[in-house]
């Protein structure tokens, strides 16, 4: 039996086995995904719960490398729906006793999980995620949009480019056909975030900038010869640099009531194309109209468990604009459980102990960054934005989630260290300055 990290041990039972009520020291984290998100959702439960933590990957990262609170599974096969199950089958029959919350930041393996729940189930898993039919529903961008249409919720000016029904009209021949009442640059990116996994093309990014007709078509052209089977968004592009983007953390409970908000202004996004418009830098700010839209969207389609937000404010009008839901807590959930309210409580309290909480807001002033300090300062422009943050920091108000005393080891201190100075590299190569639209 593999061992698990940290924690006091196994425990004396699991689902159904007649545990006192309020017991949580047999709890664990399986997560599916070896980023910076997962390491911080197993540092949240760690904080709260000295719970160890299983994470299965495709591959080693260094994110979990030489954790003493994560124990790094790596299979190259969890892309594949029977071998993901079987996997995650194995690590819970190696630890029957436990109660086992089965967490992931990645929308592919969201809907993998959400499909296949009863047989997670029936390993032992909890499964913290909506119903299969509420995912339809908001996982997509259109259906996003169609619901904060309902609700009255901004969003941005949207063409929907359906692939497959440009390959059965021509392919490549029916593109220059497209009609396209947007002004340029604009930002093209997949309705399906699970469907974009698994294609590949030349120039594959996260999230595309389009400063012309011309590369928009070269950029359907290929999802045309890869045969994507989904659709396209071309969005207008809303003024502004990143530090006018926005996330927003929410959590409803089982009983249809959102017990945690958390919002902030995102400093600084990653430019590398596979992480691209992640934040990675987040000031914690109350936004209370974006907390009280989100709630309103939450319970209009009766979501149950995370969900993130991605909003922008519109300089020109002053309103805040919304661009989709994440069914996950998202990478950069750590500025939440900084900000004052533990991401593992509210799962907890609600799915394991079964009991009512307090709403919680995350709105402690804090700085989230997995950037070095002096880097993040290079993109920050505007001086009283730049006093607040130096202000923090001399207020020791900075928080890294990968730089966690409960697990520093000297050998996990410096590959830390490693990984937050590796940033500059990567700013170098693919965002050597900032600019007024951040791309």
């Amino acid at each position: 039996m593999r061992g698990l990290p940290g924690g006091a041990g196994p425990g004396a039972g699991g689902s159904g086995s007649g545990l006192p009520a309020g017991r949580v020291d047999d709890l664990m984290v399986v997560g599916v995904g070896g980023d910076i998100g997962m390491y911080a959702l197993c540092r949240a439960f760690h904080e709260q719960y000295g719970a160890p933590a299983v994470v299965l990957s495709t591959v080693a990262t260094r994110a979990m490398q030489d954790s003493a609170i994560v124990t790094n599974l790596v299979d190259p096969g969890l892309d594949d729906t029977e071998t993901f199950l079987r996997s995650l089958e194995g690590v819970a029959a190696e630890h029957p006793t436990r109660r086992k919350i089965l967490l992931t930041n990645a929308d592919w393996f969201v809907r993998t999980v959400v499909e296949n729940r009863e047989r997670l189930e029936a390993a032992g898993y909890l499964t913290p995620y909506p119903s299969r039919e509420v995912l339809d529903v908001v996982s997509t961008k259109e259906g996003f949009a169609q619901v904060c249409d309902q609700l009255g919720i901004p969003t941005p000016r949207t063409v929907v480019v359906d692939v497959p029904t440009l390959v059965a009209a021509g392919g490549r021949a029916a593109i220059p056909g497209l009609q396209m009442d947007l002004e340029f640059p604009v930002v093209a990116k997949p309705s399906d975030s699970a469907a974009w996994h698994y294609v590949d093309f030349p120039g594959k990014a996260k999230i595309h900038h389009v400063e012309s007709r011309p590369e928009l078509e070269k950029l359907v052209g290929h999802l045309v010869d890869a045969g994507f089977p989904s659709t396209l968004l071309v969005q207008e592009f809303i003024p502004g640099d990143e530090t006018q983007m926005r996330s927003l953390t929410a959590y409803r409970d089982t009983t249809g009531t959102v017990t945690l908000l958390a919002t902030g202004r995102v400093l600084l996004e990653e430019h590398t194309p596979g992480t691209l418009g992640i934040p990675a830098a987040i000031l914690v700010e109350p936004y209370d109209d974006a907390m009280e839209a989100a709630t309103r969207f939450l319970d209009a389609t009766g979501y149950v468990g995370f969900a993130n937000f991605d909003y922008k404010l519109d300089p020109r009008t002053g309103r805040h604009v919304y661009f989709e839901v994440n069914p996950r807590i998202g990478r950069n959930n750590y500025y939440v459980t900084a900000g004052g309210a533990n991401v593992a409580r509210v799962l907890v309290e609600d799915q394991v102990l079964g009991r009512p909480i307090m709403p919680a807001r995350a709105v402690q002033e804090v700085l989230y960054s997995v950037v070095p300090f002096g880097l993040l300062m290079r993109y920050v422009l505007d001086p009283e934005l730049r006093d607040r943050l130096k202000d923090l920091k001399a207020k020791g108000r900075v928080v890294n989630p990968l730089k966690y005393d409960g697990d520093g080891g000297l050998k996990r201190r410096l590959i830390v260290e490693g990984i937050t100075q590796n940033y500059r590299r990567k700013y170098a190569q693919y965002y050597p300055a900032p600019t007024a639209t951040g791309h």
